[in-house]
Order: structure tokens, then sequence, then C-alpha cells
């Protein structure tokens, strides 16, 4: 059964959301157990004891944008087709009723029918390199399920052949062909096999390994907050965030993988279990790649060499208005959580744009300008890398001090 209430999802309105408040019957349970669930609840969780199912008609959803190359997690209203499921939730294993916090007439007008497809909503690099390597070169032509936007498509040509993945022609490179065998998005792939050639690439598993498990690693109890936030600052190195994951990782392998260490350091454990996961399936594939496994001794400079090898299209530069990114001259701004948000160095490399508040930068590093031309000579010229505030001011420009008074 589904009972509208019109109601909006704010704290007023979940105030309200207690038994007997809308002639709910009286639960003999001393304790009331609620279940605070995501999308994933919608077609794959039942719970026995569910009766009761609030529905606000939001959903958390990632877009891309191709033209900034910025992913924004935004809540947008749900869809007809996800809100008939939250309610199928809801009676599972006994009669019961859904509560939806929204009208009937916004059920009706406001919502879609169907979630809109994420292929159409992400970018695309991954799914253009394995169609490329498993024969199929037309895609504009390619007949999916949901087309995506030309625009996302082109982006991701556009970023493997920036990445040596592709040819003039379109057609897979042999380095193409060894980032398809890694099961990462192509960037931290090229990151990995440009780890043989600065002799790091177990230092360059860990950072990858690190980087996919989002950003999930460092926890802040509100109780503990200045406590977990000093812990954090332990890890800081120099140079930015990428060295600072890698600094976790091999302080929690020296302790022995222990989870009191995690406990004691503020760090996800089941994150970091994961991340292990992620790099011992790695380094299993780097024998397929032909890539060995070398260690640069804490030559931290080898490190960061290799990942802007991978990640050259993510570079942002310092400008009297903030940082902008090289290409698209797109306002940009250091995430708080970063080791670098008070250093503010000239150039930076980040991992992924993501629009909340701001358009932030996450995982950020600080690089050279110089090193751009090392592994991207065919991306990056040397006049778009100058540094147009380190020339003289004509001399003209600007009034004296006795001028001003």
């Amino acid at each position: 059964e589904v009972q509208w209430l019109g109601l909006h999802a704010s704290t007023a309105g979940v105030a309200g959301l207690i038994p007997g408040g809308w002639d709910l019957p009286a639960i003999p349970h001393p304790l009331i157990q609620v279940v605070v669930a995501t999308n994933i609840a919608e077609t794959s969780l039942t719970i026995e004891g569910i009766i009761y199912v609030l529905d606000p008609g939001f959903c958390k959803q990632k877009s891309y944008n191709p033209r900034t190359g910025m992913e924004s997690l935004t809540v947008t209203p749900c869809s007809k087709a996800s809100a008939s499921q939250r309610a199928g939730r809801a009676g599972r294993v006994a009669a019961g009723k859904c509560f939806r916090l929204y009208t009937a007439w916004a059920y009706q007008h406001e919502l879609e029918e169907t979630t809109v497809p994420e292929i159409q909503r992400t970018s695309l690099g991954n799914v253009v390199l394995l169609l490329k390597s498993l024969g199929i070169h037309d895609l504009m032509h390619f007949d999916f399920l949901d087309p995506p936007p030309y625009e996302t498509l082109l982006l991701a040509l556009e970023q493997l052949y920036a990445l040596g993945a592709l040819n003039h022609l379109g057609e897979l490179t042999t380095s193409g062909r060894k980032m398809a065998e890694l099961p990462v998005d192509p960037m931290l792939s090229k990151m990995i096999l440009a780890s043989e050639k600065y002799s790091c690439s177990e230092e360059i598993l860990t950072v990858a390994a690190m980087l996919s498990v989002n950003n999930s690693i460092f926890y802040r109890p509100k109780d503990k907050v200045v406590h977990a936030d000093n812990a954090r600052v332990n890890f800081f190195l120099p140079g930015g965030d990428h060295l600072v994951l890698l600094n976790v990782y091999t302080q929690w392998a020296e302790s022995g993988y222990s989870s009191q260490w995690c406990y004691e350091n503020f760090v996800q454990f089941r994150s970091m279990r994961r991340a292990r996961d992620v790099r011992e399936q790695l380094e299993g594939l780097l024998e397929r790649v032909e890539v060995g496994l070398s260690s640069c001794q804490g030559d931290y400079i080898r490190v960061r060499k290799a990942i802007t090898a991978g990640y050259f299209y993510h570079t942002a530069r310092l400008t009297r208005s903030g940082y902008r990114t090289v290409k698209q001259q797109q306002t940009v701004f250091i995430h708080p959580n970063s080791s670098l948000f008070e250093e503010q160095p000239r150039w930076l490399l980040y991992h992924e744009l993501v629009l909340t508040t701001k358009e932030f930068m996450r995982q950020v590093l600080e690089i050279e300008s110089s090193w751009l031309l090392e592994v991207a000579p065919h991306y990056y010229k040397a006049k778009e890398l100058e540094d147009p505030h380190a020339k003289k001011m004509p001399r003209k420009v600007g009034k004296t001090r006795e001028e001003l008074g």
C-alpha cells in the first residue's frame, strides 16, 4: 500500500516519523530498528521485519560533463521505476506500507519513467578501450543499447590518443593493448606502464590500488575530530596526496596489515583490505603487460614523474585568480582535505575533478612544468607552459608609489 504525504524531506518532515504520528500501529518491540539504505536496496535487499518504507523521492546520482571533464554527485529526483521498486520493499514478508514524501502529482509530472543509463552520464575511456581491443573500430555507428552522447565518445577517443593507446588512424597501439589488459581507468594503466621507465612499479602499484578505493581511506568520528585530523597530518609527505596514500599503505604493511593499527590511526580497515586485494590483482597482471617489479628506494621524484606520465591530461596552474586547468581554462580549487590545501604550489596534477559546493580537485600532486614536456611532448608545447606572470611588467604600466600618494 502506498500513502502520499506530500512532505519535504527536511528535518521537520523526518521529525514526524514517530510511531503514532501517522496512526501507525504500536510496535511491540522495545527497540525500533531503522535501516537507512542506498539505491542498491531498491532491488537487492530484503530484510525480515521491514513493514514501513519512507521514500523521499530523491537519489544521489553521478553525472559527467565532457566539456570540463568534471564529475559531479548530485541529489536528483528518482525515477518512477525506482519509486515502484522502493514501494516493493515494504511488505516483502508481511503486509506493509510505503510512505512517499511527495505528492501524487509530483510522481505523475516530475519524475522520469526510468533512470538515465550510466553509460550516458560517465566517462567512456574504459568502454572505448575495451571495444577497440575486441576489434570494434567504428564506434560512432556501433549499436549501443543506450547510445552515449557523441561529445563524450569523442573526448574518450581524444584522451586515448593523447595517452598513446590509439594512433592517428584510431587503431590500438602496442601500448594500448597492454593498457586494455589492466582492469582500471586508462590513465591509471598508463601510469602503471610508465612506472617501468622510472623504476618504481612497486610504489605505483600501491598508489593505483589506493586510488581505486576512492576517498574512503580516512574517517573522522564526531567525538574525536581533532585526534583524527592530527593522525591524518602525521601521514603527510612533501609532494602531495598520492605520496600520502603511499605512506599510509607502507606503514600499514609494516604493521603486518593490522586492524588495530587502522583503528589507532583513524584509517578504514575495510578500505585498506580492499586496496591490498586490488594491488595483488594488479601485481599478478604485470607479467602479462611485460612490466617488471622494481622499487625507487624512497626517490619520490621518480614516483611523481610516473604519475605525471599517466595524468598529464589533468593538470592545473596557479594564476592570480586561483587555479585553472591548463587546457580548458576551468577555474578549480584544491579540496580542503588535501595535504597541499595550504601550500598552493604553482603546478598541480589532480586525480579527478568533483563538483560539490565548488569545482574541487581531489588527490592532488605537486609537479614541475618541465615534466609535462618530458612525458607528453606531443600534447603540450613549451609556449603553453610558460608562466605569464614571471615576465617583467612593461615600464609604462601601473602607477608609481608617488603617483598613488
